[in-house]
């Protein structure tokens, strides 16, 4: 699954977002407060730093089984082996003038990545989702409509695609696929190939 390029870095040759986890192998707090120090020094619009965390260590049973009931029932399958969930929350208002931050979602997605390249030097992987109901997430944890729950965290150490059933380890072992440089770089103007 190691993307062949050498020009890009190591770290991003090796990340990816697997669905088997190691069911068996906890990810210990010390860990999880690296990964959100790594988030925590991500670029922001105005350094408002609008990104925030529900953690569940899989070990607090009650609190990673609230998480995983807002994730759709296809990504309850595989992700209740992961060591760690996670919300991903954004905050809509610029701190310095309470003003709507556009780019909060933005930001939180930086904030997702550095987590997320910090996870893959420390030999763990993540795997954010979208298929939750965000309305779960606003109801169970009484969010406040200054945020937005962004996505769900699924971490931990590399599982075997073998625990997979189906259409889930296809999608599992199927090469990596990304759309060419033609269709996402342009010169100069839009549609012309870079």
């Amino acid at each position: 699954m190691i993307l062949d390029d050498p020009s890009v870095h190591e770290l991003i040759r090796q990340r990816w977002s697997p669905r088997a986890f190691d069911g068996l192998r906890a990810v210990d707090r010390g860990e999880v407060m690296t990964l959100l120090e790594a988030a925590r020094w991500a670029p922001s619009c105005y350094n408002t730093q609008p990104w925030r965390y529900i953690v569940a260590l899989r070990e607090n049973k009650a609190a990673f089984d609230r998480i995983l009931a807002c994730l759709v029932d296809v990504n309850q399958v595989w992700a209740k082996e992961a060591a760690v969930l996670m919300i991903s929350l954004a905050r809509k208002l610029h701190d310095h003038n309470g003003k709507p931050n556009r780019w909060a979602w933005h930001d939180v997605g930086a904030a997702n990545a550095q987590l997320t390249l910090q996870a893959t030097a420390m030999g763990l992987v993540v795997h954010q989702m979208a298929g939750y109901d965000p309305e779960a997430v606003r109801r169970l944890y009484s969010l406040h409509d200054l945020f937005d729950p962004v996505t769900i965290l699924a971490l931990g150490y590399p599982g075997s695609p073998e625990q997979l059933d189906g259409p889930l380890r296809d999608r599992e072992l199927a090469p990596r696929q990304r759309k060419s440089m033609e269709k996402i770089a342009f010169n100069g103007e839009w549609g012309k190939p870079l």
